[in-house]
């Protein structure tokens, strides 16, 4: 009974969100911009190689996107739970929502949701909604690694990478540059390394990590493969992350998507 409350509160409070998240969206007759390719024309040569594998010419602006995943999560190092979950992003003002059920013991599911919503970050995770596990909000680091999360994922939602969505790209190298993002007071650089055929093939940053309850900076690497169409865009199917300790490698996620539905501007 008390998981059943728990899971009822839950996603009220998730459908609440939501809903602010979509209301804050502008509608969608706010802007007719479409990406055409002269907006390459400043970008470094593998940021422009990249927007010209991906995106079609005309291809109109991404407002909103939902996202189904199913994968694995490690709530424990090298310990593997299978996941399921919703995401909700906004691209103006940035911002998304991730939904999940971790399937961590038999039916004692944890709900984990993960928020940047109005310039801030947050994270909770309880057993079946009731015991919090986690419950961080409203700090720095919570806002600057929930920002740099939406930069990462901005690959299913490809326009919001563009400069006309507030990103601006900095060249490193011939295969290699810097995304960077802000959003209120909270600024954030990602770097993307792409493939020889232009795809984003990995990401890396120095992301904030919670270590007994201090947000550490540390290396953060995600792999993107199995590029696919969707609405006249290739996306990744597949993503693995991982932290970069001293000690070695530690991945966390690995997940895989089940459907993607676009509003466009």
């Amino acid at each position: 009974m008390l998981a059943m409350l728990g899971s009822a509160r839950w996603k009220r409070q998730t459908a609440h969100d939501v809903a602010e998240l979509l209301a804050s969206a502008p509608s969608a007759s706010a802007n007719d911009t479409r990406y055409d390719r002269s907006m390459l024309a400043t970008l470094p040569a593998p940021v422009a190689r990249y927007f010209r594998f991906a995106l079609t010419e005309g291809q109109s602006m991404i407002e909103l996107a939902r996202i189904d995943w199913s994968g694995e999560f490690s709530i424990r190092p090298r310990r593997w739970s299978a996941f399921t979950a919703t995401q909700y992003y906004r691209v103006h003002p940035p911002g998304f929502i991730w939904d999940a059920r971790i399937s961590a013991a038999p039916a004692v599911p944890i709900l984990v949701r993960d928020e940047y919503l109005d310039h801030e970050g947050s994270l909770r995770a309880a057993i079946a909604g009731v015991i919090d596990v986690a419950n961080v909000h409203g700090t720095p680091g919570m806002a600057a690694g929930e920002l740099l999360r939406y930069l990462g994922e901005a690959v299913w939602y490809p326009t919001a990478l563009l400069p006309c969505c507030g990103v601006t790209w900095s060249p490193i190298d011939h295969c290699s540059a810097t995304a960077t993002l802000s959003d209120g007071a909270t600024t954030v650089s990602m770097d993307a390394h792409f493939a020889p055929t232009g795809e984003i093939a990995s990401l890396t940053a120095m992301r904030p990590r919670d270590v007994k309850g201090t947000a550490v900076l540390t290396p953060w690497v995600a792999h993107l493969s199995d590029y696919s169409a969707r609405s006249g865009m290739l996306v990744p199917s597949v993503g693995d992350v991982e932290w970069e300790l001293p000690t070695g490698r530690l991945p966390y996620w690995r997940g895989r998507i089940v459907n993607i539905q676009y509003d466009f501007e």
